[in-house]
This record gives structure tokens, C-alpha cells and sequence, in this order.
């Protein structure tokens, strides 16, 4: 198996800690994160003026010799599949894709094939040149599985670190299209009472709260006020169905991005998706509202009304600003315009 060798002197004042020394020195072209940083040193793959080094906690000096030896990238575990992708945008560094409702996005116990990463390694093949030493697409954000729409993968370590920091400071542009139960807006007096709960102008909904696992089903997230996770999510309506107005399509950002977030914070504000099987419930709207054929889509409508419509960040090899869209979904474009539907 091929190696590479990489050799540098370590700077004036180090941190305390090798694997922080070598975090802050290495070249930015070897694309090693602190984390596979650590582990070559675990593995002795790291010497410090000649002499083999195991300890990521150990002193070192400035002037300090350094020499990494990194193996040829190894073949995932997770098995190719020839499966079709919608490929926005592709280049030697990353890969966005418009993922459909259906897909679970990495294997896991109950999605063991079939995923958007099994497609990937087919679909890039020799392309990868490795994340984390495995020649694997590197997945830096998700969506759910029965969500549709956009998601950036990283196809070399220097771009999965670099799009890990954009997640990871909050800087990337996400959209998302949904079609809720009812109208979020300001001149609802209720959502004034609900706790997390604010407008912004231009009549946006700004949800502020704590996300955390569900106490009693450990597949949900529940929303607290102690504990949990940080999680802003803002709303805005962009068009209202049924006399009197009984539904919505709201555009949703994200300032945080937690597992189910925009789920979660619609259904506590009372404004769950359609057709979300585990926040939306299936509320029953009045009978005059909307048309009998429209009642019914909503009623038949399989998945949560939500698609990732635009994603926008810097690349982060190029330095390029990318920004994509993709069009609302079939289902979801069915569903509205069964909403738009006039009563007669």
C-alpha cells in the first residue's frame, strides 16, 4: 500500500499538547484534522526529531522535527450500489446532490443498504481519495430520510474539514420549503404565548429553544428550556390555502442545524408539517376550508411536507461562493397545488 511522508518544523510558542502542536504546524495541503492527527500518533506513525512518539498528550518544542507517515487511503466497509443520483454539482473536491424522499442518507442498523453513501462510492468510484484514511464520501450534514433536497459530501479531507467548519460555525445558507397546518404569522395572537416563540420584521417567526432526545421515545427530539442543545429556526410564509386560511407553504432557515429540528419547532409552535408521521400528527381541518379533493391529499400525503431547496456555501478548496436550488418535489408540488384548489 502507498504512503506519503510529511515533514515540518514546529513553530515558535506550541501549545502544551502534541496532537494540538501538530493540529496548529502541519501544512493545510496534508488535510489532516486533529482527530486523524491523534490517531497517527496512537499508531506511531508520527516521530518528533527522529524518535516514534505514541503519546497525543505529550510536550514538544519549538524547532522540533516532525515526520507523518500516512498510508494510501483503505476501501470502505459500506459496499457500492448502483444507484441513480440527481448530481447538481460535482468536482474533484465535493459532490451536491438532490436527494429524494426515501433515502436514508448513511447505512445504520435499519437501513443497512440502499443509502445515499452506497450510491456515492459507486458513483465516485477512484474518485475519493479519502476521508479519515477510508476512501469514503465524507458526510458533513444530513437530512432526514423521508425529507427531499439538497446535500453537500466531501470526496477529499481538505474538503470534508473545511465543510465541517462551515457547519460547525453556522455559515452555510439552508432553505428549506414546507407545507404546514395552519398560518405562522404575527396576527396570530396564540403563537405570542408560545414559550421559544418571537416575530421578527417582516413578520418572521424566529423559534428559540433547547432541543434534546425525547424522555420516553428515543427516537424523537423534544423541545426544553434546560439541557439540550442550542436550536433557532426561522419561518416565514410565502403562501396561504383554504377560506379562511387553514395551511400554509412557509420557507424555514436554519441558524443551528439539530436532528429534526424544523419538525420539532413547527409542531411546538402548533404548526406541525403535513404529513409527518411523528411531530405533524393528522389534524383535521374544517370541512368548508378546502375543497374534498384537497382534504383527502392532505389526508393521503405519505411523508413530512419538507424539501431542502437551497444550499449555499463557500468551497472550501476553491474559495468559490456556491450556491444551488432545486425545485420542489413532485409530491410536495401535487400536494400544494391541491391546496390551491378553489372551493366551488
Amino acid at each position: 500500500m502507498g504512503t506519503r511522508q510529511i515533514d515540518f518544523v514546529i513553530a515558535a510558542a506550541p501549545p502544551p499538547r502534541l496532537d494540538k502542536a501538530l493540529s496548529r504546524d502541519v501544512p493545510d495541503e496534508a488535510a489532516l484534522s486533529r482527530t486523524r492527527l491523534a490517531r497517527l500518533i496512537t499508531e506511531g506513525a508520527v516521530t518528533v526529531n527522529g524518535a516514534v512518539t505514541t503519546d497525543a498528550k505529550a510536550r514538544v518544542e519549538e524547532g522540533a522535527a516532525i515526520s507523518i507517515t500516512v498510508e494510501a487511503a483503505e476501501d470502505s466497509h459500506i459496499g457500492p450500489e448502483a444507484i441513480a443520483l440527481d448530481v447538481i454539482w460535482e468536482d474533484d473536491d465535493l459532490i451536491v446532490v438532490n436527494k429524494p424522499a426515501g433515502m436514508v442518507v448513511h447505512p445504520a442498523p435499519g437501513s443497512p443498504s440502499g443509502t445515499l453513501v452506497n450510491a456515492l462510492l459507486y458513483h465516485c468510484g477512484d474518485a475519493l481519495s479519502g476521508v479519515g484514511g477510508v476512501k469514503r464520501p465524507g458526510i458533513v450534514h444530513r437530512i432526514d430520510k423521508d425529507t427531499s433536497g439538497l446535500l453537500v459530501v466531501a470526496k477529499s479531507d481538505a474538503a470534508h474539514q473545511g465543510l465541517a467548519a462551515q457547519f460547525e460555525a453556522h455559515s452555510v445558507e439552508r432553505y428549506y420549503q414546507a407545507l404546514c397546518y395552519g398560518v405562522p404569522e404575527a396576527s396570530d395572537p396564540r403563537l405570542r404565548g408560545v414559550k421559544g416563540a418571537s416575530f421578527e420584521a417582516g413578520n418572521i417567526l424566529r423559534m428559540t429553544t433547547q432541543l434534546a432526545r425525547h424522555k420516553t421515545d428515543r427516537q424523537k427530539q423534544a423541545v426544553t428550556f434546560h439541557g439540550g442543545r442550542h436550536a433557532v429556526t426561522r419561518a416565514r410564509v410565502i403562501e396561504r390555502f383554504g377560506q379562511p386560511p387553514v395551511a400554509a407553504l412557509v420557507e424555514c432557515w436554519l441558524e443551528t442545524g439539530r436532528t429534526h429540528q424544523i419538525r420539532v419547532h413547527m409542531a411546538h409552535a402548533g404548526h406541525g408539517l403535513i404529513g409527518d408521521p411523528v411531530y405533524g400528527g393528522r389534524r383535521k381541518l374544517a370541512a368548508k376550508a378546502l375543497p374534498d379533493q384537497a382534504q383527502q391529499t392532505v389526508r393521503d400525503f405519505p411523508r413530512q411536507a419538507l424539501h431542502a431547496a437551497v444550499l449555499g456555501f463557500i468551497h472550501p478548496v476553491s474559495g468559490e461562493n456556491l450556491r444551488f436550488e432545486a425545485q420542489m418535489p413532485e409530491d410536495m408540488a401535487h400536494l400544494a397545488e391541491a391546496l390551491r384548489a378553489p372551493l366551488t
